[in-house]
């Protein structure tokens, strides 16, 4: 792969991070203090609509959607260091309309939806007008393994009914949130365990639909989006709600989840690659036993072990866009596998060594208390580290026996 960006890639670059300083900085004291000055921690801040516009107006907008004429036709290596720019900030990622889990959701209704679906729900997502959910995970089981899921989504003449108890579901809290992605079983007793499953759309005001709790992560309940817990009891949508069709739904997951995993490594390398800075700042300007903290070698070598983690991180992230642009995403699943390891171990590791630095101030600091907690969070999104590691270990095992064969 060349690892020199393109002319269209470095003038996007160029443009993002002009518009990160005048628009996007100056801003993230007044998006913060907008939720202590609020009741409803579920409506965004009047500021983001502001912002939208001024993204549209510079045509930064839908920059993610590799092979769509619908986004700005990069690829995912061209996208990269982007996402990685919009990571810097938590929530700098939704003023371009790439932000999860919106862009899963618009990705699945792109390449699998109907264009009545495509009408209805794509088009407004994408001008940024409504957000979206996707409610995968359940309580009851492990559902790093998509074929656990347990909900049933039965046929009854023109409609489909849904039961069932969701949580996790990203972005549910926030009242833009219109449009709900649902996982479920349609075929119960299919003999292949990996067409049981479809997904299908359920707008968030349908009946029976209830809200029973948002979720926190170390006490952060991420406003204005929030994870929550949702209840299904015999709802009803039209037949037309399906995707694709029924026993499709864990193709169309697998579809959705490889793209997502990469976006959050790549924007994870750019919040951590802020808290390198914050760290290397604060070691210039901290004094301690008569000289800056940067003098000391225990220091020095942190901010060096840092550095070498991050960079690590975002060649692997690299090479496995490469990979998905050149020979698809089921192709380089073992190389998302390894970044969906690697890159939040990477960022709990570098975050922690920014707080440890900061002293004291390291723990009061929202910045990297957030950064750390939405780090080790994602050991856990899209599923775990070990079940990641099983996976990977299987395809390399099975490479070896390939190998020792003679095949390849």
């Amino acid at each position: 792969m060349d690892f020199n960006h393109t002319d269209k890639v470095l003038n996007l670059m160029g443009q993002l991070n002009a518009f990160m300083d005048e628009h996007i900085y100056p801003n993230e004291e007044a998006y913060t203090e907008h939720f202590k000055s609020t009741d409803n921690k579920w409506v965004t801040p009047p500021l983001m609509q502001a912002l939208k516009n001024k993204a549209k107006d510079a045509g930064l907008w839908n920059l993610f959607l590799p092979e769509s004429e619908r986004g700005a036709g990069l690829s995912n290596l061209e996208y990269a260091p982007l996402a990685e720019i919009m990571g810097r900030v938590f929530w700098a990622s939704e003023v371009f309309n790439c932000n999860a889990p919106d862009t899963g959701n618009m990705e699945v209704l792109d390449r699998y939806g109907s264009e009545e679906q495509k009408e209805q729900w794509l088009k407004p997502l994408l001008n940024g007008e409504i957000r979206s959910c996707f409610s995968m995970t359940e309580p009851r089981v492990a559902s790093s393994d998509a074929t656990n899921i347990e909900s049933p989504i039965v046929l009854e003449g023109d409609e489909y009914v849904i039961n069932g108890t969701k949580w996790w579901s990203s972005g549910a809290m926030n009242e833009a949130c219109k449009i709900i992605v649902f996982m479920g079983k349609t075929d119960p007793n299919n003999s292949s365990r990996h067409k049981q499953q479809s997904m299908i759309l359920i707008p968030m005001d349908t009946e029976g639909i209830k809200i029973i709790r948002h979720l926190s992560v170390f006490g952060y309940v991420d406003e204005p989006f929030g994870h929550a817990e949702i209840s299904f009891e015999n709802v009803r949508v039209p037949k037309d709600n399906l995707i694709l069709g029924e026993g499709r739904g864990f193709e169309i997951a697998q579809g959705r989840l490889g793209p997502g995993r990469i976006h959050h490594c790549m924007r994870l390398i750019g919040l951590t690659t802020r808290s390198l800075e914050m760290m290397c700042e604060r070691a210039e300007s901290r004094i301690a036993f008569g000289r800056p903290l940067s003098a000391q070698g225990s220091v020095r070598e942190s901010i060096a072990l840092s550095a070498s983690d991050i960079e690590q991180a975002r060649l692997l992230t690299l090479m496995t866009a490469d990979k998905m642009d050149r020979f698809g995403n089921k192709v380089a699943s073992d190389l998302i596998s390894m970044i969906k390891v690697v890159v939040p171990r990477m960022a709990c590791q570098v975050i922690d060594r920014a707080i440890q630095i900061h002293g004291a101030e390291g723990v009061n600091n929202a910045f990297l208390a957030g950064a750390y907690a939405g780090a080790r969070t994602l050991r856990l999104a899209d599923g775990p580290d070990e079940v990641h590691l099983s996976s990977l270990a299987k395809k390399i095992l099975k490479q070896k026996e390939m190998i020792d064969a003679g095949r390849i």
